[in-house]
């Protein structure tokens, strides 16, 4: 977050308060380390100049928000083309067991992630 704050020329804490807000998006490491890539640079340079034509911080979140929407969308449709895949993948290894083979893993599937297998196929079916 420092490099950021430098590369940008806003403080460790604007920084911190922006991606709270929404503003900027950050991805984390296993040990909860904060990345944040280039273009959080350019968008950093387009919030504060947005502030100085008198926006406030809520108008600027609501004119980033079709942007971050058409991101959410691709993921989406990436997500629902991976499940797809694992469905088929899955299908081809359950032909592959016999009767038996196909119990025995029955019986070591939890209640929760048969739950959660039904609401993604409902998730990927709509």
């Amino acid at each position: 977050m420092g490099e950021l704050a430098s590369a940008s020329g806003v403080t460790k804490r604007t920084i911190d308060y922006y991606t709270n807000l929404g503003l900027l998006t950050v991805e984390r490491s296993a040990s909860n380390y904060r990345y944040y890539d280039c273009a959080m640079i350019e968008r950093i340079h387009w919030i504060e100049a947005q502030k100085k034509r008198g926006k406030c911080l809520e108008e600027i979140h609501s004119l980033l928000a079709p942007a971050t929407m058409i991101h959410e969308e691709i993921d989406v449709q990436d997500i629902r083309l991976q499940m797809r895949k694992l469905e088929k993948d899955v299908a081809m290894l359950m032909e592959q067991l016999d009767d038996n083979e196909k119990q025995k893993l029955k019986k070591k599937v939890s209640p929760e992630s048969v739950a959660l297998m039904q609401s993604l196929l409902l998730i990927l079916n709509n």
